[in-house]
């Protein structure tokens, strides 16, 4: 029997084969225009290196999902703030899988709608924020160990001003505030939390400023990415503490901050010291020092019994008669070759002086002889300086005299010898 040419045609005894039904159903599939669609993106699981990028998109208003295939371009044109709860809306076009007889849409088009364009705008600012240094480390301001005032920006009668004034007063009594209460939510919350940043900032004696707002859904938390109150807190001088929200809460504040606590509660922590732990390490420190400066006593009293037992301070000139002996010999030595070197100069000089006694003139006028010198002083060596009448001084061994030349001699040459 040939098989039924339309499904209505099918009879319990004439069936369609399986394949067929899905090829038919796949025909039909593959003849209904793109379109597009609305929904909440409920699992996303991304796949770096994937071919193909699968999430789920569940109708807000029902239980209805459908899977979401998509190439990883289309993906990367969403830009940031694509993640699982964000409201999309997509041009889709409906594919059948015959092999599994499952259907599904796959994504030409993408795009954030309500708040996931809100979230996505705020990524992309803290991008552009990132890229300008403002949540550089080296920009952040360390906290004082103890303020003097603390500022406090909070919400009107808002239990975050309790959480962080009764648990900083618990651990530091003496903590000052100088509260400024404001709107923390809706359209005036980021010209008065501005404002006041400002104020605070103003005031010398506050040392420290933090500001607190509990817990709320993404949308009352959007002022505290506001471009305009995050550049502000990064202009100012003094320490600031976002306290926004609960641990997974993450406003652009937070980054620019000095210091992030996870709730108001977890700032007073921060933003004070615990008195009784610093009594306490007070009083511990205090005791480590006195056993410290007792060990250190009891050490030195000691090397000073060692030192005083040594017998070198017992008889402490044992020591220095090693070198009085050797200073004894040195002089002994010195004394012997100064006596020997005086003894050899001296008998230099009588030898000297013997010397020059045996060639000095007095020595040749003591043997009788004299000298005859001119009134210039000039000493007479030929009889041609004395002409007659000359007047001679004459220096004998004893005392002089003068006289006149009446005569005198030439010296006779000896005769020369034969050549």
């Amino acid at each position: 029997m040939p098989p039924a040419a339309k499904a209505a045609d099918t009879t319990r005894d004439n069936p369609w084969r399986l394949s067929r039904l899905t090829q038919n159903i796949k025909i039909y599939v593959d003849r209904m225009s793109p379109l597009w669609v609305e929904g909440q993106v409920v699992q996303y699981n991304p796949r770096p290196g994937s071919r193909m990028a699968f999430f789920t998109l569940r109708d807000t208003e029902s239980d209805t999902s459908m899977t979401v295939t998509a190439f990883p371009n289309v993906i990367t044109a969403i830009g940031a703030g694509f993640e699982e709860g964000v409201k999309v809306v997509a041009r889709v076009k409906p594919v059948f899988w015959e092999r599994s007889g499952s259907l599904n849409l796959q994504a030409a088009e993408v795009h954030l709608q309500g708040l996931g364009d809100l979230l996505a705008q705020i990524e992309r600012l803290r991008q552009r924020l990132a890229a300008e240094g403002l949540f550089d480390a080296d920009r952040k301001k360390p906290l004082p160990f103890l303020p003097r005032v603390i500022g406090l920006v909070c919400g009107r009668n808002a239990k975050a001003k309790d959480d962080v004034i009764v648990n900083a007063s618990a651990r530091w009594p003496g903590a000052r505030f100088e509260v400024r209460e404001v709107a923390v939510q809706g359209q005036y919350a980021v010209r008065e939390v501005t404002q006041a940043i400002a104020e605070l900032d103003s005031l010398p004696q506050v040392d420290v400023i933090v500001v607190a707002r509990g817990g709320g859904s993404v949308e009352d938390l959007l002022p505290f990415s506001d471009e305009a109150l995050v550049r502000a807190a990064a202009q100012t001088s003094t320490p600031l503490v976002s306290a926004i929200g609960h641990e997974g809460d993450a406003p652009l504040l937070d980054y620019v901050a000095d210091y992030r606590a996870s709730t108001p509660t977890d700032a007073a922590r921060r933003i004070v010291p615990d008195l009784v732990q610093e009594l306490d390490g007070l009083a511990r420190a205090r005791e480590g020092m006195r056993s410290a400066i007792q060990r250190r006593l009891d050490q030195e009293r000691y090397n000073l019994d060692l030192l005083v037992s040594r017998p070198i301070f017992l008889a402490p000139a044992a020591t220095l008669e090693p070198h009085r002996t050797f200073i004894d010999s040195v002089l002994t030595s010195l004394r012997t070759q100064v006596e020997r070197r005086l003894s050899s100069e001296r008998q230099s000089i009588l030898q000297a002086s013997a010397t020059l006694q045996a060639l000095s003139p007095q020595a040749t006028l003591e043997r009788g002889y004299s000298m005859l010198r001119l009134p210039s002083g000039e000493l007479v060596r030929d009889a041609s300086q004395v002409p007659k009448g000359t007047l001679v001084e004459g220096i004998l061994a004893q005392g002089r005299l003068v006289a006149q030349v009446v005569g005198s001699t030439p010296a006779t040459r000896a005769p020369e010898s034969p050549q």
